[in-house]
């Protein structure tokens, strides 16, 4: 058998790793990682059973895949919720000083806002995600992805830091707060903890109170 699908148009050999784990992706999505089969995912791709394994070593290897693409996307969100709290600060701090200063944490605040947003809408991505990376062994295909994520969230809290909006300290560590923080609020959202139409209303007060407490104060 070839690896000309049915239904979805022809891949050449470069253009099905791709394709596969844009499938997985979406099955990812519909049913969870633990229903996403290299069978399934050759059978909706239109290839043959045998085809994904040419390019992907097992399951493992095709969900690692399937977890970076999320771990990208959930970048791409994050981005767009900065922007909009940007634009909004912006817009407050025409309004005079009381709103600028209600606006000044508005990046950090986005950035926690937006990993709960992000998980409580896919709770399979964030549900792969957690058992790629918030393990006893982070895979190290990830490493890459990982490190260029983390590393824009230390930046803007030393930008916060020299600016004198957040007590001085070691960044990471403040970093590594945050994260358990957001982690903590997705997985008590989605394990019904939370009531789902109260979640993100006590989210953004929980990391409004978690913002005060590491504003600088002046």
């Amino acid at each position: 058998m070839t690896e000309r699908p049915a239904g979805r148009g022809s891949y050449h050999h470069g253009a099905l790793p791709e394709a596969l784990v844009g499938v997985a992706f979406e099955l990812l999505d519909e049913v969870g990682q633990e229903q996403v089969t290299m069978r399934e995912v050759a059978r909706r791709a239109g290839v043959s059973a045998g085809a994904p394994f040419r390019h992907f070593a097992d399951r493992r290897a095709l969900l690692t895949a399937v977890a970076d693409r999320v771990l990208a996307d959930f970048e791409a969100w994050q981005r767009a919720e900065v922007a909009a709290a940007t634009e909004a600060a912006v817009a407050g701090a025409g309004e005079g000083a009381a709103g600028s200063a209600g606006d000044r944490r508005a990046v950090l605040r986005a950035l926690g806002l937006g990993f709960v947003r992000y998980a409580v809408r896919h709770p399979h991505r964030f549900a792969l995600v957690r058992s790629r990376v918030f393990a006893p062994a982070p895979q190290p295909e990830l490493r890459e992805r990982l490190s260029g994520i983390d590393r824009a969230y230390t930046e803007v809290i030393v930008a916060d830091q020299a600016a004198g909006l957040l007590r001085p300290g070691d960044p990471e560590l403040v970093g590594f707060a945050g994260q358990a923080l957001v982690y903590g609020l997705a997985q008590m959202i989605l394990d019904g903890y939370l009531p789902a139409e109260k979640a993100e209303e006590v989210a953004a007060q929980v990391l409004d109170t978690f913002g005060r407490g590491i504003a600088n104060p002046r």
